[in-house]
């Protein structure tokens, strides 16, 4: 069984209705991953993004979906996914990795959901981003088009 990490924006694209191809894709590589029996985790993080840009109106780059929907949809991955839990090392290997790599803006999530990883031991992600995760040895990056296309 593998373990991977699933980024927010597959979460997203999941659940947006506006590009049906990538919300196809989202859906098909997490169905996959779940009959493979790999275990799909979700971080606080995760979760705290996906209320964000669900909640936000349309005409700002969010979903509009409101308190209801957004709570529904946190529930779901509740159920689907493991959630790991905050820890007290988090902080401690974010603030490595940061400084490390030299991570600045927007990029400091990404690091913070790779210090996860790192202290879970969670070998691989799941995102529609790559290029935000390359910067750090030792984990697998994949592309939903990646997972349907491996055997």
């Amino acid at each position: 069984m593998k373990v991977h990490l699933i980024d927010t924006n597959i979460l997203l694209r999941a659940i947006q209705r506006q590009n049906l191809n990538l919300r196809s894709l989202a859906r098909e590589a997490i169905k996959k991953l779940f009959r493979q029996e790999d275990s799909l985790c979700v971080c606080p993080q995760n979760l705290i993004e996906l209320w964000n840009v669900s909640t936000r109106p349309a005409n700002v780059n969010g979903l509009g979906l409101g308190i209801p929907g957004t709570q529904k949809n946190i529930s779901r991955c509740e159920t689907f996914f493991r959630l790991l839990p905050e820890t007290p090392e988090l902080f401690q290997e974010w603030k490595h990795l940061v400084s490390l790599h030299q991570v600045s803006g927007l990029k400091v999530h990404d690091a913070r959901l790779v210090a996860a990883m790192n202290v879970h031991r969670i070998p691989s992600v799941i995102t529609f981003d790559i290029d935000d995760f390359k910067r750090y040895p030792g984990i697998t990056v994949l592309h939903p088009q990646s997972v349907l296309q491996s055997e």
